[in-house]
């Protein structure tokens, strides 16, 4: 009988919730992941917890907030000590491997100051975020006058490709990422205007079918003890440029119109109006640039799905399908001129909410195959997720989530949260120049039920609120309104709640603090006893009848 033994954990990076056709996009046709949507369960209301890929990721793979475990931004390390994925499963009997990205910074102080080395098991796990490395590519290697921005990006991709015959000092960028003119001229894929070019490379040799194929590989050679195999893809994350035949695949007839209005840039919020003024979100609220980029950005999704299918079939020809669970989600979405925004970096639906899909082979989850579940999921929800299937025992004292299976079990129609809960440290950002916001200034905080969504300013600026049921597309801040007065309380009351857990006791249990309450009159400690009989006999025992020598009065 089937029984999920191994999980593939599938990220996606910057992969907005309704760009697949499970999820509603008109004209984008996903049928691969819709497959795996009807075989498992589609989470509709998923939400990440820091909308920019490093803090996002952190979360995922800690299981924790990014106010618990720190790492709120790209370049803010992980501190030595944070607990993730692989320690869990570890302890459970699953190995916790990596093929792809993970975005993460080591905390090389901290590992220097306890003595830990990188070229030991431990040192090499702690800098890689708790994985075993089978193949790491953040997928990022661009190249400036300060240097390179990630001298480990995309080196064993460099070397495939230049083994393929791709001649650079770096074919990410020159080939897998560029067009080129009749004269061979590289036409790179940062400047947006390249961005319905097709990319210089050969299909196969991209990095999406790179990847699935890296990821089949760790496959065919894992043994028979069980395996979490995180399988973390770069795109459709930028630069936007795709090879053929997905370059030209889509065209400004099937780019959506943008979730926005004139008044809602004519009376931005003050810390809106920053935001709507750096150059990505310039650029994105120009129309020539959203047709230009989105039908690279959906043909990007298109091959993506379409290496799903490859690999959904390999798994069912090899029998993996039978003992592996898969999860495919995104670390966070992509504004496309939502707003008058690009990127991510903020609290709306377009990119804090995720596509969250999971399929278990196990008969227990017979009853909810192609079912949907509106409940509200964090990502933070997959790790203990995952501790659950592998038999751990449960850790509330870290894991901040809840366990996904007795839902993909029928057990359970939903989770127990009443509000999801995201944050942004936007410190380094030009907006917060353009704030004169310092560093314990340019924090945000959101906190939405299934109807209201408040976001808090730390700038002190007014919260912004929206109501989800009146105005889905988020048009109206209502921050203002002396009406919704009651809401804006009521909402700063569970933000407020949530900010007061203990989130940082993480090294003794809730069940072990309860057994030491209650064994503290057997270990002796008599406080406020006034004599032996206000308690029973067993706790004083070692404290009656006893004799020893009269040295009061020594000679």
């Amino acid at each position: 009988m089937a029984k999920a033994k191994n999980i593939l954990f599938i990220m996606f990076d910057q992969l907005r919730w309704d760009y697949l056709s499970c999820y509603g996009h008109p004209h984008l046709h996903t049928p691969n992941i819709d497959g795996m949507a009807s075989m498992g369960v589609r989470f509709d209301r998923a939400y990440i917890q820091s909308p920019i890929c490093g803090s996002s990721r952190m979360c995922f793979y800690t299981g924790r907030y990014a106010h618990s475990h720190g790492a709120t931004w790209n370049t803010v390390p992980l501190k030595v000590g944070e607990q993730t994925l692989g320690d869990h499963l570890r302890k459970a009997g699953m190995g916790c491997w990596l093929v792809g990205k993970t975005h993460m910074e080591p905390d090389l102080e901290g590992m220097e100051r306890l003595g830990l080395s990188r070229d030991t098991v431990i040192g090499a796990r702690i800098a890689e975020c708790g994985f075993d490395v089978f193949e790491r590519d953040d997928g990022m290697r661009p190249e400036g006058p300060a240097g390179l921005y990630d001298p480990g990006g995309a080196l064993k991709y460099n070397e495939y490709l230049s083994e393929k015959g791709y001649e650079s000092d770096n074919p990410w960028h020159d080939f897998a990422n560029s067009g080129q003119d009749k004269e061979g001229n590289v036409l790179s894929g940062w400047f947006l205007r390249n961005s319905p070019l097709q990319a210089n490379i050969a299909e196969d040799d991209s990095e999406t079918p790179y990847l699935t194929r890296r990821g089949m590989a760790f496959m065919e050679q894992a043994g028979d003890e069980p395996w979490c195999m995180h399988l973390s893809y770069i795109k459709p994350h930028w630069p936007y440029i795709v090879p053929a035949p997905y370059h030209d695949m889509y065209g400004p007839e099937h780019v959506l119109a943008a979730q926005r209005s004139e008044e809602e840039r004519e009376n931005a919020h003050p810390v809106m109006n920053a935001f709507m003024k750096s150059r990505v979100s310039q650029a994105f609220a120009r129309d020539e640039v959203r047709q230009a980029v989105i039908p690279a950005y959906m043909g990007l999704i298109k091959q993506i799905d379409d290496q799903m299918g490859i690999l959904f079939n390999w798994l069912e020809d090899t029998g993996r399908m039978d003992d592996t669970m898969i999860v495919l989600t995104s670390d966070h979405g992509d504004f496309l001129g939502d707003h008058w925004l690009g990127e991510k970096s903020f609290f709306y639906e377009s990119s804090i909410r995720v596509p969250l899909i999971i399929y278990d082979p196990s008969p227990e989850a017979d009853a909810t195959r192609g079912t949907t579940c509106d409940a509200l999921v964090e990502s933070i929800d997959l790790a203990p997720t995952f501790l659950d299937l592998a038999g751990g025992e449960p850790l509330d004292h870290i894991l901040e989530g809840e366990s996904l299976l007795p839902i993909l079990h029928g057990k359970k129609s939903g989770t127990d949260r009443e509000a999801v809960f995201c944050e942004v440290d936007f410190t380094t950002n030009n907006e917060a120049v353009l704030l004169g916001a310092t560093p314990d200034e340019a924090v945000v905080f959101m906190v939405a039920t299934r109807r209201w969504k408040l976001i808090h300013f730390e700038t002190g600026h007014r919260p912004m609120l929206f109501d989800l049921e009146t105005d889905p597309e988020e048009l109206v801040d209502l921050g203002a309104s002396p009406e919704h007065g009651d809401t804006i309380r009521e909402m700063y009351d569970l933000l407020g709640a949530w900010a007061r857990r203990l989130s940082q006791r993480t090294t003794v249990s809730k069940k072990r603090l309860e057994e030491i309450r209650a064994e503290k009159p057997a270990t002796g400690v008599m406080i406020g006893v006034w004599d032996e009989n206000d308690v029973p006999a067993k706790f004083t025992a070692n404290y009656i009848g006893r004799r020893v020598k009269d040295m009061r009065n020594p000679e």
